[in-house]
């Protein structure tokens, strides 16, 4: 029987559907949870994001979502991508100081390195620690990138990437709590089977 993934559209996300697509086809029910009162009746969460960090947060606060996605990352294994990891972070830096879910102690801060930024397109990971999110997929499997900021953290790294010189970390973990800078649903076959490695968890 396939888990059923509470897949998180707060509003202004543009991956939602693609995102949706990419777990299904990793062998998942998806149930789109646009409200607070639907966060129940799930085994997993996934919290995508698009767009500034600032703009994003203040929409989930404004709509009642901050305490219930802050509740269901604790209570479930949840993943989130691009800057669905980068709001697991305590603070953010992207248009002014803003608070994030703080599950993660970190901050999200612009990438300066010796490259253009944003950071656009395939690039390999390298993890660091074991993490269920990564086996079984190829050392050499590159994933999709797009960002201009980074998550700043020392404690709770699982993979780091390279762009321009500068090493920067890509994927986060901390118990049942999981961050990718990449887009796992862009990133074609090793996309499909890290979000398959995560429902499975």
């Amino acid at each position: 029987m396939a888990q059923q993934v509470g897949l998180i559209d707060f509003g202004s996300v543009g991956n939602v559907e693609s995102v949706r697509r990419a777990l299904i086809a990793a062998g998942a029910e998806v149930k789109l949870i646009r409200t607070a009162d639907e966060f129940d009746g799930v085994s997993h969460y996934v919290l995508p994001g698009v767009g500034s960090f600032h703009e994003v947060m203040e929409g989930i606060r404004a709509n009642g979502l901050e305490e219930p996605i802050r509740q269901a990352a604790q209570s479930r294994p949840t993943l989130g991508i691009c800057l669905g990891m980068q709001m697991l972070a305590s603070l953010g830096f992207e248009f002014g100081e803003t608070a994030g879910f703080d599950l993660i102690d970190g901050e999200v801060r612009l990438m300066r390195c010796k490259a253009p930024v944003p950071h656009i397109g395939f690039n390999r990971i390298e993890p660091i620690k074991e993490s269920p999110l990564f086996a079984g997929i190829d050392p050499e499997a590159e994933f999709y990138f797009m960002h201009s900021y980074e998550f700043v953290n020392y404690t709770d790294v699982c993979a780091l990437s390279s762009h321009g010189g500068h090493r920067f970390v890509s994927a986060v973990s901390k118990g049942d709590l999981y961050g990718v800078q990449f887009h796992p649903e862009k990133s074609r076959e090793h996309g499909i089977r890290l979000l398959k490695n995560f429902i499975e968890l």
